[in-house]
């Protein structure tokens, strides 16, 4: 079953445009969600919109949505009213920049989407598009309304298809100045930052996505498959951080921890190629033997 978009419009290239549709790159279906129930008779219960003054339930074709212009005092706006404002870049992805990739701040990264041609005709422009930005390294900027909210979008070429990613705006963005201002600078020692960038060098590697599992959903589903059979929940030990009293000595711990670690790995990994060879040595015998019951029961 082919994925459902998410939005259907056009993108669009100066006079060069072809249908085309966003689909989500990422998904949280996955996870664990829970419903809220009543404890004691175990059903489920909803929510449910009342009146802040009278207390009565409302409706949802009573509900209106309305905008606070002082304290208590609203302007209610109708759903036709709020779909009859109309934009340009209402059914439209339209290119307006092309930029390096490395001059879009990664804190401006919102949501990302896969985008892809949706009829045969469109194909050829879609690919022009697509392989222009690619030969010249650029991302290409545009806007698009995405539920009701224009988004700038970051395009970027991606095997046959674009990666369209939504962008922060600059109000949504907080500057960094407020929160680092009052870091002081320090001088480091020289040993102490070998030490660390050692660490470092040891501890590097390849991006593994796979490798880092939800521990916490993992977690929720041994929980629940324990309820389910009725089995005691045992509270899991808290691991409390330490404060580091001395950062040398710290960081000559971790190296030697780690060098002794790396020792024991290897020496295990011996153990283990010598158990091997013995179990290969012993098969032989242990073949015949097995034979011999079998012709014996025989």
């Amino acid at each position: 079953m082919a994925p459902r978009p998410n939005w259907k419009g056009y993108l669009k290239l100066s006079l060069v445009s072809c249908p085309i549709a966003l689909y989500p790159a990422t998904t949280t279906s996955e996870r664990v969600s829970f419903r809220t129930l009543n404890r004691e008779t175990g059903n489920r219960v909803r929510r449910q919109f009342v009146d802040e003054q009278t207390g009565d339930p409302v409706q949802t074709e009573d509900q209106a949505k309305g905008y606070e212009v002082a304290k208590g005092e609203y302007i209610m706006l109708e759903d036709d009213e709020l779909k009859a404002v109309q934009i340009e870049s209402n059914h439209t992805i339209d290119i307006e920049r092309f930029v390096p990739s490395s001059e879009i701040d990664k804190l401006y990264l919102d949501t990302p989407y896969y985008l892809a041609p949706t009829d045969r005709v469109g194909e050829e422009a879609f690919a022009v598009i697509r392989e222009a930005m690619r030969s010249e390294k650029v991302v290409g900027l545009a806007r698009a309304v995405l539920f009701r909210r224009e988004r700038v979008l970051k395009l970027e070429p991606r095997g046959k298809g674009i990666v369209a990613t939504s962008l922060h705006f600059a109000n949504e963005v907080h500057a960094s100045d407020g929160y680092f201002a009052e870091i002081p600078d320090v001088d480091l020692p020289k040993e102490m930052l070998e030490l660390a960038k050692h660490i470092i060098a040891k501890m590097s590697g390849k991006f593994e996505p796979e490798q880092f599992e939800d521990r916490y959903e993992n977690a929720l589903i041994e929980l629940i498959r324990s309820k389910q059979k009725g089995m005691p929940i045992k509270p899991q030990p808290t691991h409390r951080t330490t404060n580091v009293i001395n950062l040398m000595d710290a960081l000559r711990r971790s190296v030697e921890g780690e060098t002794k670690g790396a020792a024991k790995s290897g020496a295990q990994k011996a153990e283990a190629k010598k158990a091997e060879s013995k179990q290969s040595e012993s098969k032989p015998k242990a073949a015949r033997k097995g034979k011999a019951r079998i012709r014996k029961a025989g």
